[in-house]
């Protein structure tokens, strides 16, 4: 390796923020306004991850060094820079005085070494040299602001500020984010919701035939996301018929949960008794199954089912199958789960059609599939869940060119939780299968959740990109911590000060760990998931024809008036 003087290595603001690319000129400004070079203190420390710095006395008219501050520190052959994690006074007298020893506590986070040959400087995560003890350190300026975060010669959405100076974007590697899985925690309120929405808006306008189905458990996000998106729900537009469902799908439906195992035999005696047609009519004899994703007629379930009793001579047997029969005819005129038991579905092969429309293929400048499930019984959320995760991946399996599916699984704990006596476990693997496998295939996840605690083992460590919002619980910030690299623990004794709208993100999404403020969302383009104003509700009185209309959008399962 080639070494360098160390003057070398020191910024030259207009050279290399003109180098450097910029993605706006707020950002170039910030680099040729640049303060010099500010000292803050000496290393008196060094570990593989971090540095020690013993403060020098401060000087009247600056600031105080305050945590998430970057500094930087010129090594022999780079400009090594950390994160200020932690300040202390190792020894403190009864009075504050200048005299007292005062300690800072960096996080290295990488270093920009200089090109020889073109003279340009890059950042790169890792630290190939490292300080030696008495070195200075200084405040990044903001020419090292620019270079660090400055947007890389890839693929980028910006959707918010670096935390040290609100006049520098941050961006997102948009191949390394959305290709690799990511996962956004937080504490209920702190902006999950416009977190997803954030990284959406900015990403779509440069992506407009991307592929985005989202899971929406609470109806927020329609409003947010219109001129990009189209919303499917029971009653708008969602049809998944019964043949889509495979057996331990189909089973939990019309038998339950723990279902009796002899219903749950003669159930898939009687529907592949009923798939024979179709079998026959494409080819398929020897190769279909009961999984198999053919059209059938129910009636044919229920003659089946009729032709059995009628040959049966033991009256104890003959229950078993009337029930299954009586459970089929009760779904079928349950107007619940008319979006798969619906008297429209025909014996016509809907299959394409039906990815079609999940998967927004061809876009038609609407990119995005919203899936509003909050009308969804709640007995079968899961199995809709483990079906729309399975159908895309199969879709991408089979595929002969890749058509890259994000799913974005919004309150993921309720549809793969740690618990193992909790949710539905095809539903769980169908998640987990995405998490370890999907990125070959071209369908990536983002995972969702409030509590990391209670999410599947696994399903978040396989998240190469984290956005940890404020979290309190210490539970969850245990798993979070457990999920990164140990180099950025640090910058997770942050959570529980994050503000709402603010983010700890680290891995292979963004160039470098970091706290970012997002950017802000308009009235119009934010969900519809805030906290009700009780004191604003209360003060006014409600008539009872609201309650007339609730239930009449409770009967009909639609939230929300069309």
């Amino acid at each position: 390796m080639s070494t360098f003087p160390s003057d070398h290595l020191r910024p030259d603001g207009v050279v290399l923020a003109a180098e450097a690319g910029f993605a706006s000129a707020a950002f170039a400004d910030a680099a040729t306004d640049a303060d010099s070079d500010r000292r803050v203190g000496r290393v008196i420390a060094v570990t593989a991850s971090q540095i020690v710095v013993l403060l020098d006395q401060p000087r009247s008219g600056l600031l105080p060094l305050e945590i998430g501050t970057l500094l930087k520190v010129y090594t022999r052959v780079s400009t090594a820079y950390g994160m200020v994690t932690g300040l202390r006074v190792p020894l403190p007298g009864l009075e504050p005085s200048d005299q007292e020893l005062k300690v800072a506590e960096l996080e290295l986070a990488g270093e920009i070494m200089v090109d020889p040959d073109r003279g340009t400087a890059t950042f790169g995560r890792g630290v190939s040299a490292y300080p030696s003890l008495d070195d200075a350190v200084y405040v990044a300026n903001g020419v090292d602001l620019a270079l660090v975060y400055a947007r890389p010669h890839a693929a980028t959405a910006e959707i918010g500020t670096i935390y040290q100076d609100g006049g520098v974007p941050a961006y997102v590697l948009t191949d390394e984010l959305f290709g690799k899985h990511f996962s956004i925690v937080g504490t209920t309120g702190s902006g999950k919701s416009c977190v997803v929405l954030a990284i959406l808006r900015a990403s779509m306008p440069a992506n407009p035939h991307a592929h985005v189905m989202l899971l929406d458990p609470h109806g927020e996000y329609a409003s947010a996301l219109g001129e990009f998106a189209v919303v499917l729900s029971p009653a708008r537009g969602l049809n998944l018929p019964y043949w889509l469902f495979n057996f331990e799908e189909i089973v939990e439906i019309i038998i339950g949960p723990g279902g009796h195992p002899e219903q749950a035999k003669i159930l898939g005696e009687a529907i592949l008794s009923a798939k024979q047609y179709f079998f026959s009519k494409t080819g398929l004899d020897k190769h279909g199954t009961v999984d198999t994703p053919a059209p059938y007629p129910i009636s044919d379930v229920l003659r089946s089912l009729d032709g059995v009793m009628g040959s049966l001579s033991r009256p104890e047997n003959v229950a078993v199958y009337q029930n299954l029969k009586n459970r089929i005819i009760s779904l079928q005129t349950d107007p619940r789960y008319d979006f798969v038991f619906g008297s429209r579905f025909s014996l016509k092969d809907e299959l394409p059609d039906i990815l079609s429309r999940l998967f927004r293929i061809p876009v038609a400048e609407k990119p995005i599939t919203i899936l509003d499930v909050s009308g969804i019984p709640s007995e079968v959320l899961n199995v809709v869940v483990s079906v729309l995760c399975r159908l895309a991946f199969d879709f991408a399996l089979w595929s002969e060119s890749p058509i890259p599916i994000m799913i974005v699984c919004e309150e993921a704990h309720r549809y793969a939780p740690r618990d193992r006596a909790l949710g539905f476990e095809p539903a769980k693997r169908a998640l987990s299968r995405i998490a370890k496998e999907g990125r070959k295939y071209g369908v990536s996840l983002c995972v969702v959740t409030q509590r990391p605690s209670d999410l599947a083992p696994g399903l978040l460590s396989e998240c190469n990109t984290l956005f940890a919002l404020r979290m309190t619980n210490q539970d969850d910030q245990d798993i979070v911590r457990g999920a990164v690299p140990e180099a950025s623990h640090g910058l997770m004794n942050f959570l529980p000060a994050l503000r709402n709208g603010e983010a700890i993100v680290v891995g292979e999404g963004v160039s470098m760990p970091m706290r970012i403020a997002f950017s802000y969302l308009p009235e119009a383009q934010r969900p519809r998931s805030a906290t009700a104003s009780f004191s604003n509700a209360w003060r006014q009185d409600h008539d009872a024809s609201e309650v007339a209309r609730t239930v009449e959008r409770w009967r009909r399962g639609i939230r929300q008036p069309s």
